[in-house]
């Protein structure tokens, strides 16, 4: 009688308490998982945002210097087009082209929404009427631009910038 094991021993672990012990470990396993998952994305999208946040700064302070070193705008033809000539970088255009900001042909940005460039006169009255006429073009004294840029390519856009601009050189 001693080679046979006693069925009343209660020393080990069922398989029912087993698989039960099994079922709420992976349910916290998996809850765990899912709530460290969605803070790597929320991470990872709040860097993203932050890149081109920080590209489009760069891309409209990089605008705003030049065209406020410009002596005359050149030519206009459209509000999402800007070429100006500056002494000492010579002739350079700004324009939106399949949402990406160029400078001349070189891509600055892309996502851009839009990008909207107003001309002003001395007086500050708004010269709207494109193409601007050669003499118009010459009364140009201040820029405005407008930019929107999107990342994640939903349905707001993510950053908004604007400048105003008085060109220095104008009339010198």
């Amino acid at each position: 009688m001693s080679n046979i094991l006693c069925v009343n021993n209660k020393k080990g672990f069922s398989l029912i308490e087993m698989m039960v012990a099994l079922g709420i470990l992976s349910l916290i396993i998996i809850g765990l998982v899912t709530f460290f998952a969605g803070g790597t994305r929320a991470w990872v999208t709040g860097q993203y945002q932050l890149e081109a946040q920080r590209n489009a700064r760069l891309s409209m302070d990089r605008m705003v210097r030049e065209i406020r070193e410009a002596d005359y705008i050149k030519y206009t033809s459209t509000s999402i087009l800007i070429d100006f000539h500056t002494p000492f970088h010579g002739n350079i255009s700004y324009s939106l082209s399949d949402n990406d900001l160029k400078r001349d042909s070189n891509t600055v940005i892309n996502n851009v929404l839009t990008l909207d460039f107003s001309y002003f006169d001395n007086s500050d009255t708004e010269l709207d009427t494109f193409p601007l006429s050669d003499e118009d073009a010459s009364k140009i004294s201040k820029v405005h631009i407008d930019f929107q840029v999107d990342v994640d390519k939903d349905s707001s856009p993510d950053i908004t910038l604007n400048s105003d601009i008085n060109l220095r050189n104008h009339g010198l």
